[in-house]
């Protein structure tokens, strides 16, 4: 590396993390190789934990007088990191971003060659800062892959246009379902082998080169823009200032996401290589092969369970669904009000399967969902359709339905839900992110598989939890919830989950309390043609 000789390169790495993964992190930094490279780290401590602080400390001394920079944040906020995933708010994503530009105005003024810009999250290749600057790219990140929902495929953390799409789509160009989904697949295929790629939005593992720095580029919010995070403004400014983003996929790293990671940390700090993703991991994206034969139609049946909701959403969800399911299981989870009648004015005409319990069974939702479930079998479903009675799809959804069923190699679809908090918005913030995650609603059932279910009261899922043994895949239809839309309905939510989880055992205790919450962040929904 002959050519790199003298290069400064300044570690950039703003710090709120655990102990146990920063120790990880920092061992991976010491094994970098650096022949040629002269390399400086800045570090903003904004931990919690006194431990990880004295990890920094320790890592400072050991590079020797001069190497390590450590400033502290000062700050005492709290960032949740759940079993399941991380939690984010405005106010944490634009403090990161500050600390970032902060470590782009310390690299111009002392003149380093590159900002290497890392999550402390993450483990590295010994190779890596060797393979990015080799690439002479002003901004090109090493790709690493994460499973954003612990049963899901794991995806790389670039993309290619607006805040997560991972597929190619010219401007103008209208792609159904079928069509997304195969130039997905080419694209997460395309990641797995080893190159150097042009993408639209990458972060968390970035060399910027001193070029770069100099153009004026950094993490700040963009007003006119309302995507999340503020990687998602760093890449909006670079495209605009005419800088080319790349990702290099010779050497992954690894991404301590859950500590279920960790194990598979341990590991890949004693080898050379991490495993790379590969589409045979028992969750995958099926390729997508040609549909079914159009004169074998699937039957959708929608699935759900229902209690005292004559006079909230239950009509409007109906008269919806109605327009494109086949039949209806439906359970009367005790309801003392009408909302048996208005299932059978709203689904005259069609098979419904109605089962009524005189006792309510939500107390112990596990088996209530299991009723559910071994009710829906009854019928001898081909799809599943599992909402609640306060959901509906956005309007597109019933266009774009049939390309869906249609596909013979996908048994679950993903979705993002939306919590709306009032008619016309939905809720966004540090407890409320739903949307920004795919879950499972639609399923075409397999008999041949062993159902499992999470054995919880309560918060156990509406279908078994290993179905993601099927082949899955993700869907841009955006499913709308508005059981929280109304401060009648929020404050009885609220109080049940008080009586049947005081203790946040199966939920999570900070977003019980978020509920009240007098200013939520709300976010205008905007229909999507």
């Amino acid at each position: 590396m002959s050519d790199h000789a003298n290069r400064r390169v300044l570690i950039g790495c703003p710090v709120h993390q655990q102990a146990n993964v920063l120790a990880l992190f920092l061992a991976s930094l010491t094994r970098l190789r650096s022949e040629g490279l002269d390399l400086h780290y800045y570090f903003v401590d904004d931990n919690r934990e006194e431990a990880s602080s004295e990890l920094l400390k320790q890592f400072a001394d050991e590079q020797g007088s001069g190497k390590v920079t450590i400033r502290y944040s000062g700050m005492t906020d709290v960032y949740n990191r759940s079993g399941v995933t991380h939690c984010w708010n405005e106010h944490l994503v634009w403090k990161v971003a500050d600390f970032k530009n902060e470590m782009i105005d310390y690299a111009l003024a002392e003149r380093f060659d590159y900002l290497f810009l890392i999550d402390s999250d993450l483990l590295l290749e010994e190779q890596t800062l060797h393979q990015l600057i080799f690439a002479e790219k002003d901004i090109i990140s090493e790709i690493f892959w994460t499973r954003w929902q612990q049963e899901a495929r794991p995806q790389p953390q670039v993309w290619l246009r607006d805040e997560y799409k991972q597929w190619e789509q010219q401007r103008g160009e209208q792609l159904n379902s079928d069509q997304i989904a195969e130039r997905m697949e080419q694209f997460l295929n395309r990641m797995q082998r080893p190159g150097i790629y042009e993408v639209g939005g990458l972060g968390a593992c970035t060399l910027i080169s001193r070029q770069a720095l100099g153009k004026g580029i950094h993490f700040g919010p963009i007003s006119n823009v309302s995507f999340w995070g503020e990687d998602r403004h760093f890449c909006i400014r670079a495209a605009a200032l005419g800088l080319s983003l790349f990702v290099d996929t010779h050497c992954p790293a690894y991404h301590i996401y859950r500590d279920e990671d960790l194990p598979g940390a341990e590991i890949f700090l004693k080898k050379s290589h991490v495993p790379k993703f590969s589409s045979s991991s028992s969750v995958t994206f099926t390729e997508f092969s040609d549909p079914l034969p159009s004169s074998i139609k699937p039957r959708l049946t929608l699935s759900m369970v229902v209690r005292n909701e004559a006079d909230r959403y239950l009509r409007e969800a109906l008269g919806r669904h109605r327009r494109y399911i086949q039949d209806a299981v439906i359970i009367d989870d005790g309801s003392t009000d009408g909302t048996v009648e208005v299932i059978q004015e709203m689904l005259q005409g069609l098979p419904v399967r109605l089962i009524r319990n005189e006792t309510s069974k939500f107390s112990n939702e596990i088996t209530l969902r299991k009723q559910q479930w071994e009710e829906t079998l009854a019928v001898k479903p081909d799809w599943i359709l599992n909402l609640d009675a306060d959901e509906w799809f956005e309007d597109r959804f019933e266009r774009e339905l049939e390309s869906l069923l249609s596909q013979k190699d996908v048994r679950v679809y993903c979705f993002r839900l939306y919590d709306f908090w009032s008619p016309t918005a939905y809720r966004d913030d540090q407890y409320w992110s739903a949307h920004h995650h795919f879950r499972p609603f639609l399923l075409r059932y397999e008999p041949e598989l062993a159902y499992r279910w999470r054995e919880t009261p309560q918060h156990c899922g509406r279908f078994p939890e290993n179905i993601f043994e099927l082949p899955n895949g993700l869907s841009e239809l955006r499913l709308k919830h508005f059981g929280w839309a109304s401060a009648v309905h929020r404050q009885e939510k609220l109080d049940r989950y008080m009586q049947l989880d005081p203790e946040a055992k199966y939920g999570w205790k900070e977003q019980y309390m978020s509920i009240l919450d007098p200013s939520p962040g709300l976010v205008e929904w905007q229909e999507q043609q």
